[in-house]
């Protein structure tokens, strides 16, 4: 990610996270538990960009902090997802290895975009 546009890099990223999320459940095998916890990865997932977004055109720090927490909280839930996904041995750990790197980052980056703000308010 460039610093030189971290908005619309971020902007992009995590619209490209929700492509990613996309493909991924299209990929799962059509059992009842691997669509289940697919539909749940999928909305939390490409949630995140949305919020990312709303966050952007805050009115205020306050507001924008407060979309951002919901960007993140759907961050943490997306997280939780993959590791069933996984954990329940629905999906080999390979296959979402880069997928759960990306949640990490982001979430890293939504943290620390949180606690800027925060100190940065008035």
């Amino acid at each position: 990610m460039l610093n030189s546009n971290k908005p619309a890099d971020l902007r992009e990223r995590t619209k490209g996270f929700a492509l990613r999320i996309i493909r991924m459940y299209t990929s799962l095998p059509k059992t009842t538990e691997a669509q289940i916890i697919g539909k749940q990865v999928l909305r939390s997932g490409t949630a995140v960009g949305a919020h990312y977004r709303e966050a952007d055109r805050a009115k205020s720090t306050p507001d924008f902090v407060s979309k951002l927490q919901g960007g993140l909280q759907e961050l943490d839930e997306t997280a939780y997802w993959l590791e069933l996904l996984v954990e329940g041995n629905i999906v080999r750990p390979p296959k979402l290895a880069a997928l759960r790197k990306e949640t990490d980052e982001l979430i890293a980056i939504f943290v620390a975009s949180i606690k800027t703000a925060k100190r940065r308010k008035v």
